[in-house]
């Protein structure tokens, strides 16, 4: 039966070949949006490097102060997190790492920006970064200030050139100071701005004297890991049983907010500190989903309302000699379905050349999109929901037709 409703559906598409034209480009333009939005949320959101420990580590980003007419938000200080997240007895290591800030170098006479993180030895520890030579730097090399630098793959080109060769005890100039290079890691995207950097250097070399200051606004953002994925609920509510508890330091603000969140939940908090950010994101995303699909929707379901009328016809001779409406129904869904599918197979292509092109033009640093099983499972979900949505209500008008009227149309 399903061979028989392909090849009608096959012949109404080459019946009216503009419509079809309008369907499939309508669908295929829509599917390859949507998948394009699909591959970049799921590298955002599942890619787990270099943090593979995910599952038991929680993440402390935001730290804000409020009072009755101030407010004051921002990442947490140095001081702040080793004084007082680094005091938590939960946590088996405590990674903290400033947010990536820029400077500017020159070599051969061209210009090089250059990003730049500072880290703790727990960092390394935590996260793992994959080494294509050197290793991290290590406790003692931090503990002693030495100046010596992880640097990513692309910095390595950058800076050394493509055919350099091994690049590890060679020196790298940033900010006019000379570090020792010691690791060459695999590049970070910059969506993952908690790990994205060029070159990452010991918090301990820093021109700034990050334990003197005494605040609790910084640039610097806290891993708490567990020692068992069980351990971080009880590692969670001793961090939020911590922050009452803290001293105000300053007498405009009567309350300090700050969360150690699951990396999405940190990701996408808005710094309403009564929620994480997940409903605003999930709320943003179905939103923009839904007016993607709406219109291409409305337009299928015309064009198939309009198809229905022309076959009124066949569908009058089918009822007529007996077919019911509940399988009429069946076949002009399963119709559409196909020209959804057909639509999806030339979106996926669509979404592989764009991807090809938005990875070439290096739009966002170090970001690779693919389209990889998840979204192409995605992808097949969209399908089918975008044939059902245009093709319930063309097929309920059909199994409306009078057969007396369909016979004489």
């Amino acid at each position: 039966m399903l061979k028989n409703y392909f090849k009608i559906a096959i012949a109404v598409l080459k019946r009216r070949k503009f419509f079809t034209f309008i369907s499939l480009f309508g669908i295929s333009f829509t599917l390859s949006i949507l998948m394009v939005a699909t591959a970049f949320i799921d590298k955002v959101v599942n890619d787990d490097y270099p943090d593979k420990k995910r599952d038991r580590s929680l993440y402390v980003a935001h730290i804000e102060l409020k009072g009755k007419e101030s407010m004051n938000a921002a990442a947490p200080s140095y001081y702040f997190l080793q004084h007082y997240v680094g005091s938590l007895k939960t946590p088996v290591k405590f990674a903290i790492s400033s947010n990536f800030n820029s400077t500017n170098t020159y070599v051969n006479n061209r210009k090089i920006v250059i990003n730049y993180k500072y880290t703790n030895a727990d960092y390394w520890d935590i996260l793992e970064y994959k080494f294509s030579e050197g290793k991290a730097i290590t406790k003692q090399q931090i503990a002693n200030a030495e100046r010596v630098t992880v640097i990513s793959e692309d910095m390595k080109k950058e800076y050394f050139g493509d055919d350099s060769g091994p690049v590890v005890g060679k020196y790298l100039e940033a900010d006019n100071i000379k570090y020792r290079i010691c690791g060459v890691v695999k590049n970070i995207p910059i969506t993952a701005y908690l790990f994205y950097a060029d070159i990452y250097l010991p918090y301990t070399v820093s021109k700034i004297d990050f334990k003197s200051d005494k605040g609790y606004m910084g640039e610097f953002t806290g891993i708490l890991l567990a020692a068992d994925k069980s351990d971080v609920p009880k590692m969670k509510k001793e961090f939020d049983l911590m922050i009452p508890k803290l001293p105000i330091p300053d007498k405009q603000f009567d309350k300090i907010y700050s969360h150690a969140d699951p990396y999405v939940e940190g990701y996408v908090r808005t710094g309403n500190e009564t929620k994480s950010g997940m409903l605003y994101a999930i709320t943003a995303l179905s939103v923009f989903a839904l007016l993607v699909m709406l219109l291409p929707t409305l337009n299928l379901v015309n064009i198939n309302v309009t198809r229905i009328m022309e076959r009124s016809s066949e569908i009058g001779v089918r009822k007529a000699f007996g077919a019911s409406s509940q399988t009429l129904v069946y076949q002009f869904i399963v119709e559409n379905l196909i020209l959804t599918f057909l639509g999806g197979l030339i979106g996926i292509v669509l979404s592989v050349v764009a991807l090809y092109f938005i990875n070439n033009a290096r739009l966002i640093a170090n970001l690779e999109l693919s389209l990889n099983f998840t979204v192409l499972f995605y992808a097949l979900g969209i399908c089918i929901v975008f044939g059902l949505l245009s093709g319930v209500y063309p097929a309920w008008r059909m199994s409306k037709l009078n057969v007396v009227t369909a016979l004489k149309a």
